[in-house]
């Protein structure tokens, strides 16, 4: 019988390998829409009486601030955040150089100097700081990752975290100063410090801040200014000073008791007609519960779970150390930031100045967290190629 020649089994054809896509997160992405959406519904209630004429100034205004926000969110996608390491060195003196030239320049307002007035909005070097002190320390850190544990490490990244924080509290501008210390200690804590080293961190934190607020008061020295020292003890005694330091404080929770399941009717909202100080920045949650109740109050902070779900998320998927302390650092920052903020608003922690991201209305502050959004997607982006990538090389 003769042999048949040797042929290839009809195997069927090989498709081409799918072209490689990068989407941005769409969670991460629909949470930042979400919420600047509720951001522009809630200053449209809560901003239409303080410009008399023109209802819609804040309104107009903080759409520009997203828009902004949101090309400069794309733009940073399409970075390549690891390159950011060899210029942490950069990044870090622009961070010192802006709040030092704020100190400088900067106009005042209600007692303090946080920024310097442009045509259209003010720059506030401590809001954009955040982000530049984020980038500095993970990079500072991955460089001594395996000396991370030592005191050396711990004792340098304090040193770069409190040169810009003690200079932002002088402005002042206690709130973006406790969000440095909390950036700092999100860092080290992801980094892998010993827990010996955080518990020992956080009494110094906890005595210190006694010191100031009830220490030294008591015994006629005020580290702080006085007006400082009582907004930010007023919460410990509510019913005290209801007229005075306490003031928002008390107006903010009536407002939000008021609110009830879906809002209070719109002939009978107080926070228009100005009754809650700072209801377009610092208070605006207590706007977003008054407006829309218990309702629009549950949605805002459900897209915030999202937000710092999908953060989490990313600093577990990063494809490096540097990528995961970075969206740490941003992790800490939000989560602080959302928790004291709307803590102040129901009166259960101190009113420290601290906005609520993307919610309250102004450029520095709406940029910088698109900003900080900008550098979570870029790391998603890398992450998802790492791992196409990788699994291309497997199927070979």
């Amino acid at each position: 019988m003769p042999l048949s020649p040797i042929s290839q089994p009809d195997e069927p054809p090989v498709a081409p390998a799918p072209t490689l896509r990068l989407p941005l997160d769409p969670l991460l992405t629909l949470a930042v829409i979400g919420l600047g959406v509720c951001s522009v519904l809630t200053l449209r209630v809560a901003t239409a009486k303080l410009i008399p004429g023109d209802p819609h100034y804040y309104v107009v205004r903080q759409v520009v601030y997203l828009a902004v926000g949101a090309a400069l969110m794309l733009v940073m996608t399409r970075l390549d955040y690891s390159g950011l390491r060899r210029i942490k060195a950069g990044i870090y003196a622009a961070l010192i150089l802006s709040i030092l030239l704020v100190l400088g320049l900067g106009s005042e307002a209600n007692g303090s100097q946080r920024a310097i007035s442009l045509p259209f909005f003010s720059f506030q070097a401590s809001e954009l700081g955040k982000v530049l002190l984020i980038v500095s320390l993970a990079a500072f850190i991955v460089e001594r990752s395996r000396t991370i544990r030592e005191r050396d490490t711990t004792v340098r990244v304090l040193i770069g975290t409190l040169v810009p924080a003690i200079l932002v509290i002088a402005q002042p501008d206690l709130g973006s100063g406790m969000v440095y210390v909390v950036v700092a200690l999100t860092l080290l804590f992801v980094a892998g410090t010993s827990w010996k080293t955080l518990t020992a961190l956080l009494a110094l934190i906890a005595v210190s801040a006694t010191f100031v607020l009830v220490a030294a008061p008591a015994a006629g020295v005020h580290v702080l200014k006085r007006y400082e020292t009582a907004r930010l003890t007023a919460f410990l005694h509510p019913s005290a000073n209801t007229q005075t330091e306490g003031y928002q404080q008390a107006e903010s929770k009536i407002a939000i008791g008021a609110g009830g399941k879906t809002g209070r009717p719109a002939d009978l909202r107080q926070i228009p007609n100005g009754f809650v100080p700072e209801s377009d920045t610092d208070f605006v949650f207590a706007a977003v519960g008054e407006t829309y109740g218990f309702v629009g109050a549950g949605l805002v902070l459900l897209l915030y779970a999202l937000l710092i779900s999908r953060t989490l998320r990313i600093l577990v998927m990063a494809k490096d150390l540097f990528g995961s302390l970075v969206a740490a650092g941003v992790a800490g920052m939000l989560m602080f930031q959302v928790f004291v903020n709307v803590g102040m608003t129901v009166g259960i922690m101190p009113i420290t100045g601290v906005t609520l991201p993307l919610m309250s209305y102004g450029g520095s502050s709406v940029i910088t967290t698109m900003l900080a959004v900008g550098l979570l997607q870029s790391i998603y982006v890398q992450a998802r190629a790492a791992a196409a990538l990788k699994g291309r090389v497997l199927r070979q």
